[in-house]
């Protein structure tokens, strides 16, 4: 293993990057604040130059190699931020690099890249997932002897990224109580414990990540990193397999909690924040605010720093994040439900089933010949949560088979 990051490494990055971020707002919010009884400030890292601390990492990392290194050549791999920040760096400094997306990365983030990284950066698009991906990016750099730009495991990355402590810790005189710092590969998080541990060791720092994908979570409780078979790659800046092993080091020592937080909560977070905050976050930047009033009364009376990561969201995919902040406030549902197949049966269920503010959002219907009842696929939108039991009360009583398809993923995967 690497050796660990240091807050003298800490201080030398921030001289690196010195007039090249920006300093990002430390913002008092006072809406938050109210919910949870708390004082809570935003770092608002989504309004970097290429809207997120990654290129912090990237840029420290690039700019401390030697000659002989930047002349072979630098790769990385990423499906977002990290290739943002490293062809931002590539440009800043004049370096040739590649950068490895799989091929199924939106092309919007594909067009980012080349906007950022110009005639200095080449992207290759391969592989159906980041794993593979960067398998074939690692492999790459070895065969050519070009040196590998990580996302998060990497000492003076880490370093890097960790910066965003020492901003925090100038832009307010009194120290914080709680940090809350989305986790993803552990940089982050790991960084920002490197400057607190020594600097404002009294600070609590708890660590967020998607309920889908607890790579962090499952390490720390089995003692070892663990290789995550399955996850919800709905989060994409904070979804990975395995964290890091300086991450884990770290973290295992210093990390004073984790908390996991539903995918549907996250995306009911990101319509919050732009609908009442003006912010564009993306999954992963609205990770920590959405765990916010999910920790209770632990924030009672509190100052609590929330690190807004990032802000690369996709307008394409707002109307998932929508769905999905719908279900998980329990006011979309989805339904099979058996008609009968005579004429007024779809009648009979909009005006004996539906209750007065109930609305149809979606319906899908195949005639079957020859058969009694044919199945329809009914999305409804309620006003209220507590209007599910009646729904379902009139469709018993009215005789309406039907199953229920919000818990069965399988199904329900094609219907968002």
């Amino acid at each position: 293993m690497s050796h660990l990051p240091s807050l003298r490494g800490v201080h030398k990055a921030a001289e690196r990057l010195n007039g090249l971020t920006r300093v990002t707002p430390l913002e008092y919010n006072k809406r938050l604040s109210d919910l949870i009884q708390a004082t809570v400030f935003l770092k608002r890292e989504d309004l970097q130059q290429v809207r997120s601390f990654k290129i912090r990492g990237a840029y420290n990392k690039i700019s401390s190699l030697n000659k002989k290194d930047l002349q072979s050549g630098i790769v990385c791999a990423s499906a977002g931020n990290h290739a943002q920040g490293f062809a931002f760096s590539c440009q800043k400094l004049e370096i040739k690099g590649e950068v490895y997306m799989p091929a199924t990365t939106p092309q919007q983030k594909v067009t980012q890249v080349h906007r950022f990284g110009g005639d200095y950066v080449e992207v290759i698009l391969v592989g159906d997932t980041y794993d593979a991906c960067q398998k074939i990016a690692l492999q790459a750099a070895k065969n050519d002897q070009k040196t590998f730009i990580h996302p998060f495991d990497d000492a003076t990355v880490i370093e890097g990224q960790a910066t965003v402590a020492l901003e925090m810790l100038e832009q307010r005189s009194k120290a914080y109580d709680y940090l809350l710092v989305p986790i993803g590969g552990g940089g982050l998080v790991s960084g920002i414990i490197t400057v607190l541990k020594e600097q404002s060791p009294e600070t609590k720092i708890i660590g967020v990540e998607p309920e889908g994908a607890p790579s962090m979570k499952r390490a720390l409780d089995l003692g070892k990193r663990v290789t995550l078979k399955e996850m919800d790659g709905f989060v994409d800046g904070a979804t990975v397999r395995q964290v890091g092993k300086l991450a884990f080091e770290i973290c295992k020592s210093h990390l004073d909690q984790v908390v996991l937080v539903p995918e549907g909560k996250i995306c009911q977070t990101i319509l919050e924040v732009y609908n009442k905050d003006g912010i564009v976050a993306e999954p992963a930047g609205a990770l920590a605010i959405a765990a916010l009033d999910l920790l209770g009364d632990l924030f009672v009376n509190k100052s609590v720093g929330v690190l807004v990561c990032g802000g690369n969201n996709d307008v394409f995919r707002m109307p998932e994040i929508k769905e999905r902040a719908l279900m998980y406030s329990k006011l979309k549902h989805y339904f099979l439900v058996d008609f009968p197949q005579r004429s007024g049966a779809l009648k009979q269920f909009v005006t004996q089933i539906l209750g007065p503010k109930d609305d149809i959002t979606h319906f899908e219907f195949s005639k079957k010949n020859f058969r009694n009842t044919a199945p329809a696929v009914v999305g409804i939108e309620l006003q209220e949560a507590t209007d599910l039991s009646l729904l379902v009360e009139r469709m018993k009583k009215h005789n309406f088979k039907f199953d229920y398809l919000n818990d069965k993923q399988s199904l329900f995967q094609f219907l968002i």
